[in-house]
């Protein structure tokens, strides 16, 4: 099965980069040529936080699909992917939007599922707006992030980025501080949104007493409504599937196999879109997921019983992701960052508030605004708080530490997730840990016996003599005895005070 998923795979990938590089459009992409295009928008537009050569402050990468374009007098209709970069204007755009703009074209990054990336030169001017079934998801995304505008401080950018997955107006500042701190899973709608949403409409739906196909039903619905709000991110993609898969099986009557789940969601995902396995974003999602699934329970079977359940949770969680994700992360940034447990744990109380209560308003802001103001209210605060835990690790000393980058950083990082996790073990097991150490004391004793040197022939040690190393009893200690060549016995020093026959004196008038 294995060989046949990867060279369903493989095949896959070998279709879709010969369709993009050896078509209509790959020789006007070396040619970096001049055109004007007609595409239609599939993707959210995302904020770029670096200056192109444009100049331009404000710069939008959007996602479309190629219609047509217009190049040396001829008019060509190809199919590909294009990555539009442009600034005024294109914060507008919304998926199925077809749109009409001039610019000039260039081979995309290594890496990338687009086809060609198109640097635009005008505004786009709109040929013909969304289809409804476009505009109601990208029409609450928006609706949101306008009413989450007129709140101030953190919550103003953050707030439609844990909701709706919109980072256009998080501030530069509570970016980079979340990046210091490893909280950038948070400026983003991740799994654990999706993990949210679908516990709340499970709980809700099977205390109306509804059958547990039926609720399962209706949870694939409202997870595919969200899906659709956010975008289909990678991470976004990668939780829904697991998801669905996750209900099937609960209305099934099979659940607990959240292993099995995370491979048919990766295996499914990777067949359909094989673009994915070169997307950072999608790695770290799959990555943290596996790190909760296989490292996550077992590390709340260290604590206590004596510790809470959801505080063992709350530790356990942070701490597996983190420990699968740090090598990956050092590849994309090469720095450690020493506050991201302490700082997970202090906002983990605080993201499911601002997800529940965020999603419960995003479809009452444009229906009921008044009724809307309550929890984008509650979910405002809960975001500002989120936001001011980042800030506080971020200004501590030390918050990010250079670590070596490439394939070495990824080594060592991994080596130290590993050493982390061990100590964290050894911290919770007192009592093993001590067997341990005397287990390893008697190995490290029968090694160095076996390292010194035996000496034969006549400069050995007479029979009974004492070699290598000697333990004395009672003193806690080892010492090496100094070997004698046997050819003069060992005279004991005397010792003035110490306990011992009496000396015999001669009688007097003795000789």
């Amino acid at each position: 099965m294995a060989l046949i998923f990867g060279a369903t795979a493989g095949g896959h990938a070998a279709v879709d980069t010969s369709r993009r590089h050896d078509g209509a459009v790959a020789g006007y992409v070396a040619a970096r040529a001049d055109v004007a295009v007609e595409v239609e928008i599939a993707g959210a537009p995302r904020r770029l936080r670096t200056v192109g050569r444009s100049g331009l402050a404000d710069r939008w990468a959007v996602p479309a699909n190629l219609i047509e374009m217009h190049v040396e007098g001829r008019r060509v209709r190809a199919q590909a992917t294009l990555l539009v970069m442009g600034g005024a204007g294109w914060d507008q755009a919304a998926p199925g939007q077809r749109l009409r703009t001039t610019g000039k074209l260039s081979a995309p990054e290594p890496g990338q599922a687009e086809a060609a990336v198109l640097s635009a030169s005008s505004a786009p001017l709109m040929l013909s707006a969304a289809g409804s079934a476009q505009t109601g998801p990208a029409g609450l995304r928006q609706d949101f992030t306008a009413a989450a505008g007129r709140f101030d401080g953190d919550a103003r950018g953050l707030l439609p980025g844990m909701v709706t997955g919109d980072t256009s107006s998080l501030d530069a500042e509570l970016d980079a501080a979340m990046k210091t701190v490893g909280m950038t899973h948070l400026t983003a709608v991740s799994g654990a949104n999706c993990s949210l949403i679908l516990g709340v409409l499970l709980v809700a739906l099977r205390s109306l007493r509804f059958s547990r196909v039926f609720a399962a039903v209706l949870c694939l619905a409202g997870l595919g409504l969200f899906v659709l709000m956010v975008g289909p991110d990678a991470s976004v993609l990668r939780a829904a599937v697991m998801g669905g898969i996750g209900l099937v099986a609960l209305a099934g009557g099979r659940p607990g196999r959240a292993l099995s789940f995370l491979c048919l969601a990766v295996i499914g995902l990777l067949l359909v879109q094989p673009a994915l396995s070169t997307s950072f974003g999608f790695l770290l999602s799959v990555l943290a997921t596996l790190g909760i699934v296989v490292a996550g329970r077992p590390i709340m079977t260290w604590f206590p019983a004596a510790v809470p359940r959801w505080l063992a949770a709350g530790m356990a969680v942070p701490l597996s992701a983190q420990a699968f994700c740090g090598p990956a992360i050092v590849l994309l940034q090469p720095q450690f960052s020493a506050y991201a447990l302490p700082a997970n744990m202090a906002a983990a109380v605080l993201v499911a508030p601002v997800t529940v209560l965020g999603t419960a308003a995003v479809p009452l802001v444009p229906l009921v605004p008044a009724l809307a103001a309550a929890p984008l209210g509650i979910a405002a605060a809960f975001a500002t708080g989120v936001g001011a835990i980042a800030r506080f690790f971020a200004g501590l000393p030390g918050a990010g530490l250079p670590w070596p980058e490439g394939a070495f950083g990824a080594a060592t990082m991994a080596l130290f997730s590993a050493c982390t996790l061990a100590a964290w073990w050894l911290l919770f097991h007192p009592a093993r840990t001590a067997a341990l150490a005397l287990a390893a004391h008697g190995r490290m004793v029968v090694w160095l016996n076996g390292r010194l040197p035996r000496h034969h022939g006549p400069s050995a040690p007479p029979d009974g003599a004492a070699s290598g190393l000697v333990h004395r009893p009672g003193r806690g200690r080892l010492r090496v005895c100094k070997q004698s060549s046997g050819r003069k016995p060992q005279w004991l020093l005397p010792r003035p005070h110490a306990p011992g026959p009496p000396r015999r004196t001669p009688p007097p008038g003795a000789t």
